[in-house]
């Protein structure tokens, strides 16, 4: 795959895009994160000092060090993603894939909830406007056209927002600037002493960490759309954007603190605002809040594709809308997505009432991150130490975080662990079934089958099949095959070829890996093609294996040129034709209840995904897909007996 621009080069427009793809859901908490802690208390010193040092530390904590310092390094050849960590680390600690596992079902079931939120919260702003304003209809035509927007690619769509984004960050500093300017005192809020005040003295001070950790909400999202956007890029925007949301946080304390002693009226985000300014300021807000879905969306994009590598999801169509590096879009995650928003919507139908499902879900998947990360650090660094002291201060911050959103549960928090749980029981059973089809795979050595595939070639008495036969193989070792293939050949039905092909298909760790050997097994009778593809590398093998075949022949190491004497004195080239093992339930098996459910689950799973010929991309005029049984446990039958007539 051509690449135009390098994975971790800075550039203008990389900056733009960064703003435009990753920064909207952590880019817009001002509008609510002030508004949540302050909540129906009267304002006070402790509160609001309290409020913007916690929100001032988190970011530090959380995003900047964690994710930005920390766990953008831990990148697969410039991919990042929690799959994409697990990578990197499951040779050694393969049963990291369970918290690898939970951390991508919650941040899938965040990108869900996350877009009913922001596009609500912005479209219920206009009632400043015309407070009799129908929002429901409004926020799902405007979602609609968000995910219809996606197959654009998101290189598209981030420059499209980016600019959007700028004006929106822009905008923050400038209103928080001027605040804090005509109040400075209120710098003395970065103090880590009202934090713990507030935390630790002020009444059910500790609950209201669950409204604070609603400002590093998207950090998730700089790590996993890291191939989107490129480390360097996320990490020189992040630090204009940091100082934009601090400017803006402060300067709403500092108006916070002229309404001391009173209960909030309005939003302290536009309370910042001049007049004039007011209608301007709340389509500039409208907007920016739409924005903030579309990092959750293309992140989400990135996990399914590697959640696929690692035979966590079904083999669904991936699509690559421009040769840039990380431009990805998965149709098929893309509208289910869509559905669950709309869902989400029709049943809170207001942003207040959202907000009760936000936040827990993103909390499990951090807590996935740092469990991953502890190990990875601990693989590089060596240091039993380091590994301890990010352990520990980054579970229990995230713990804290965990306990104070748990508080959300009954109040619409079950809805986003509901659909991560079903998320996860997904991946569960297409592991589980890979890992019980795998445990049953039966190879034989070629070498022993070579003698009856050359007879088989040059046996005239049996009607030819195909002049070349091309069978896909799962056996890694070029000397071996699976037994099936051996069966089809010979026994289901004799398939005579002038020459057998067996490719074989390794997605390796690396993203962009484009490699293939050939061996021929039998001179001009058998030849073994294995291709080493990346796991961002589209899998169109017709096109591979032709690119191959036309390589071989310039070369003179085969001939294609049709067997047949009349064909083969017009130089004629003989027909390819694939065939595809596909697996079904055998009825033959006796399973207990466990193996069975899954099993079943994974089969009926598997009737709405592609198909095996359809995913490695093969011609379907020329492919012959054959059903073989998977046999688990064969049935015990009990012991017949003979009745003399």
């Amino acid at each position: 795959m051509k690449q135009h621009t390098k994975a971790g080069a800075v550039s203008t427009a990389g900056l733009l895009i960064s703003l435009g793809i990753i920064y909207g859901d952590i880019g817009t908490s001002p509008l609510y994160v002030m508004k949540a802690i302050i909540g129906d208390a009267p304002i006070s010193q402790t509160l609001v000092y309290g409020g913007i040092s916690c929100v001032f530390w988190t970011l530090t904590l959380q995003t900047t060090i964690k994710y930005v310092l920390l766990t953008l390094q831990a990148d697969n050849n410039g991919e990042g993603g929690i799959f994409s960590l697990y990578t990197l680390i499951r040779r050694r600690a393969p049963w990291l894939i369970v918290p690898a596992m939970i951390g991508g079902a919650a941040l899938l079931a965040d990108g869900i909830i996350t877009p009913p939120i922001s596009v609500s919260s912005a479209i219920e702003g206009l009632r400043i406007l015309k407070p009799d304003i129908p929002t429901v209809p409004i926020v799902m035509a405007i979602l609609t056209l968000l995910f219809v927007m996606q197959r654009f690619g998101t290189e598209i769509v981030g420059k499209a927002f980016g600019p959007v984004m700028l004006v929106w960050f822009t905008m923050l500093a400038s209103l928080g600037a001027v605040a804090v300017v005509d109040h400075p005192e209120i710098l003395e809020a970065l103090n880590p002493r009202f934090a713990y005040e507030l935390l630790v003295h002020y009444p059910n001070g500790f609950w209201l960490l669950g409204a604070v950790f609603l400002c590093t909400t998207g950090a998730e999202a700089l790590y996993s759309d890291l191939g989107h956007c490129g480390r360097h890029n996320i990490q020189f925007s992040w630090a204009f954007v940091k100082t934009c949301l601090l400017l803006n946080y402060l300067g709403q304390g500092a108006w916070l603190m002229t309404q001391q002693g009173q209960q909030l009226q309005g939003n302290p985000f536009y309370g910042i605002m001049p007049g004039w300014f007011l209608l301007i300021g709340i389509s500039i807000a409208t907007i920016a809040a739409v924005i903030a879905s579309q990092a959750l969306i293309s992140g989400s994009f990135t996990l399914i594709s590697e959640a696929i590598r690692l035979n966590l999801w079904p083999r669904v169509r991936l699509i690559y809308p421009t040769n840039l590096k990380g431009q990805l879009y998965v149709p098929s995650i893309n509208w289910l997505m869509w559905l669950g928003c709309l869902g989400v919507v029709l049943y809170f139908r207001e942003s207040e009432r959202m907000e009760a499902a936000y936040g827990l879900a993103i909390t499990m998947a951090m807590l996935s991150t740092t469990i991953l990360m502890s190990y990875y650090l601990y693989t590089k660094f060596h240091s039993r130490m380091l590994v301890m002291l990010f352990l520990l201060v980054y579970s229990t911050i995230e713990g804290a975080f965990l306990v104070a959103n748990l508080s959300k549960f009954s109040h619409g928090g079950w809805v986003s662990l509901l659909i991560g749980g079903m998320l996860l029981t997904v991946m569960y059973i297409w592991i589980k079934a890979f890992q019980i089809k795998r445990s049953l795979a039966e190879y034989v050595r070629l070498k022993e089958y070579l003698p009856a595939l050359k007879e088989l070639s040059a046996d005239e008495t049996i009607p030819k099949y195909s002049t070349h036969l091309v069978f896909m193989t799962s056996a890694p070792h070029p000397k071996e095959i699976e037994s099936k293939v051996i069966y089809s050949i010979f026994q289901k039905r004799p398939k005579r070829a002038d020459i057998y092909w067996f490719i074989h298909v390794e997605t390796t760790d690396e993203p962009y890996t484009s490699e293939y050997k050939v061996r021929k097994l039998a001179e001009g009778d058998v030849i073994r093609i294995d291709f080493k593809l990346g796991f961002r590398v589209e899998q169109r093998i017709n096109l591979f294996f032709r690119t191959v075949v036309e390589e071989l022949v310039q070369n003179g190491e085969v001939d294609i040129t049709s067997r047949y004497h009349s064909l083969n004195k017009q130089q004629l080239i003989g027909d390819f034709r694939f065939v595809v093992l596909e697996k079904f339930l055998s009825y033959e098996n006796d399973l207990p209840l466990a193996k069975r459910i899954i099993m079943e689950w994974y089969f009926s799973i598997k009737e709405f995904t592609s198909s095996e010929s359809k995913w490695f991309g093969l011609d379907t005029s020329s492919v012959k897909v054959e059903k073989v049984p998977l046999v688990i446990m064969p049935a015990q039958l009990p012991q017949m007996k003979r009745v003399m007539v």
